[in-house]
């Protein structure tokens, strides 16, 4: 009788319907934000002040916006500014959280101190405080915010791998490493950082959702994403006038592709993190 093989990713998403659900929300978002250019059925910022505030139709499924542009084309090419700022949020910030909490835990002492309280200096700052600052300074846009909320995210990812750092480092594996003359980086990167990638992963998912709120709480104020370029975020500040005209489309559109996508991640980030606790 021939067994059936499942991998263990295919696993993970077979497991929980919720989850399944929210992987190809993410899945699609993705797909989207790349293929935009052949999705869109129009140009994202063609203006039609003839066909403002439209109802939905045939020739604009969603309807359209105060300067009569379609609000599908739209929203779906606010899925590209809407996913890329939250992924330089999260790769930036990853990568420097782990880079400091592996050297606090290893290295220790004063380094660790050190590390340790510029982290908790950085904590003081909220992070939409300081990427309103950076804009003041350097003017609006995406790319400021983007890494200010990165250092902003850096300290959250920094402690979480100091904590779980520590305690792997009190395992007998790490001891049998340096018996055997491995060095501290090669036992850190080739050993250590591969078993505590899954926490990583989990949090990174995490937050991604919350970088993306952020942002499009930025562009809503007018201080991230510019237009003419769309932005969800953006998007919703620019329907408000609609709303007073009793026409919510506008607003509900970009809204519900932030909402939908802050709870797939969130919803994916907290899956992996129940997975690996129970590991």
């Amino acid at each position: 009788m021939a067994t059936l093989v499942v991998r263990p990713g295919f696993r993970f998403i077979k497991g929980n319907g919720l989850r399944a659900i929210a992987i190809v929300v993410i899945t699609l978002l993705v797909l989207v934000a790349i293929f935009a250019p052949l999705i869109a059925p129009t140009d994202p910022d063609t203006v039609d002040l003839g066909a403002s505030l439209t109802s939905p139709s045939a020739a604009h499924l969603l309807g359209t916006d105060e300067s009569g542009r379609d609000l599908l084309s739209r929203v779906i090419y606010g899925a590209r500014t809407g996913l890329l700022g939250p992924l330089g949020v999260v790769v930036f910030s990853t990568i420097l959280g782990v880079l400091i909490g592996l050297t606090a835990a290893w290295r220790g002492g004063w380094i660790d101190t050190a590390l340790s309280r510029s982290m908790e200096l950085v904590f003081a700052f909220p992070g939409l405080l300081l990427a309103i600052l950076v804009v003041a300074i350097y003017g609006p846009g995406q790319t400021g915010p983007m890494l200010t909320l990165a250092v902003a995210y850096t300290p959250f990812v920094a402690r979480m791998v100091r904590g779980i750092a520590m305690a792997e480092l009190g395992k007998p594996y790490i001891s049998a490493y340096k018996a055997l003359g491995f060095g501290g980086i090669s036992i850190s990167l080739r050993h250590l950082l591969p078993n505590i990638t899954p926490v990583i992963m989990a949090q990174a998912t995490i937050n991604f959702g919350y970088a993306l709120l952020d942002l499009a709480g930025l562009s809503f104020i007018g201080l991230g994403v510019q237009p003419p370029t769309a932005d969800w975020g953006y998007m919703i500040s620019e329907g408000q006038s609609a709303v007073m005209q009793g026409i919510l489309g506008p607003i509900l559109v970009p809204g519900m592709a932030i909402v939908l996508s802050v709870i797939a991640f969130n919803i994916v980030g907290e899956s992996l993190a129940d997975r690996v606790s129970r590991r």
